[in-house]
């Protein structure tokens, strides 16, 4: 299908309200995210209520915004695209509601996005030689999985975490230090300053079968290493370790269950980690095939790759009822397209 109008993209799942707007070739024509790190620091994460009444806040004048800044008016657009799940349920109501209002207002086709989706999909807008398949690393605050990216709506979950998702992990560890939230960066830092060696930590299940996650032990050993004294630098330094040679063993299982993977593909923000993405960077020489990763702004959470792929959906011929409900809980797995 022929998109001849750009694409309107908002994003409100959990605590970044943002909006941003796409030619229909792709080109960014802009790209706006308030990120609500204030309004949630005081409690130490993120309270899904005040981060809905942040995005009924701010949305209105942060989409005005997109658009000023895109110069394109609401007549001009293909499309309106939101994130309909999976995220916290008040943000999705909020982001789809109103991605809905202007799409029944310019009598625009809406799409509902996954958010999933749309970090697996983020590549071939940044990297667009990415070929299919490829291997999807989603490593962020809410989500931890091995994805294998077959092509547009087919997408197999080979892994995900038993527990805690991976930049989780971090926070809670962080917090465990005495860090500021969100902790992932703080600890990355105090790394910088210990030494991993004087303390040993647990790797849950490297060199076990398949390429699932566990990472609830390793902030239990991280607890128990402050608590008998260890330094908290060297305890992050050796938390780091182990989680980036997790990571590293799940990545090298994956792509065994995904022969002929292009690429190896990380997004989230645990993607910023450089000790994870050395770890990753090896598993993918070792397999031949190129480690990517989007640039940071566009791995964490964003309208960006919302309206991407919103645009790539609409081409496809794929486009959402008015009333098509937010699903706080929503597999990759289900976004076949027939």
């Amino acid at each position: 299908m022929s998109v001849n109008g750009p694409i309107l993209g908002i994003e409100a799942s959990c605590d970044e309200t943002a909006a941003a707007v796409l030619a229909p070739d792709g080109r960014i024509l802009s790209e706006v995210v308030h990120s609500q790190l204030q309004e949630h620091a005081r409690f130490g994460g993120v309270v899904p209520e005040v981060a809905a009444r942040a995005h009924l806040q701010r949305l209105p004048e942060l989409t005005s915004r997109a658009m000023r800044e895109a110069g394109v008016e609401y007549r001009d657009l293909a499309g309106v695209a939101a994130t309909s799940g999976p995220g916290l349920i008040g943000g999705l109501v909020v982001g789809a509601c109103f991605g809905k209002g202007i799409a029944l207002a310019h009598d625009l086709p809406f799409v509902a996005v996954n958010h999933l989706e749309g970090h697996a999909l983020t590549v071939r807008l940044t990297h667009p030689g990415t070929e299919f398949p490829y291997l999807l690393l989603l490593l962020s605050g809410g989500h931890c999985q091995c994805v294998a990216v077959e092509r547009l709506g087919r997408y197999r979950r080979l892994g995900s975490t038993l527990d805690d998702a991976v930049g989780e992990a971090f926070d809670k560890s962080a917090k465990l230090m005495g860090l500021p939230w969100p902790g992932g960066p703080y600890l990355e830092r105090l790394a910088q300053e210990g030494d991993a060696r004087r303390v040993t930590l647990p790797r849950p299940l490297v060199g076990r079968e398949g390429c699932d996650f566990s990472f609830s032990g390793l902030k239990t050993a991280v607890a128990r290493a402050l608590a008998q004294g260890a330094e908290k630098a060297d305890v992050a330094a050796a938390f780091q370790v182990s989680v980036a040679a997790v990571l590293a063993d799940r990545a090298r299982h994956a792509l065994a269950m995904l022969p002929g993977a292009r690429a190896l593909v990380v997004a989230g923000g645990v993607a910023a980690n450089q000790a994870v993405r050395g770890a990753l960077e090896k598993v993918a020489t070792g397999a031949g095939i190129p480690l990517i990763a989007p640039p940071i702004r566009l791995c964490t959470d964003n309208a960006v790759m919302i309206a991407w792929a919103g645009l790539l959906r609409l081409q496809a011929g794929a486009a959402d009822a008015l009333d098509h409900a937010p699903r706080p809980r929503w597999p990759l797995d289900e976004m076949a397209l027939n």
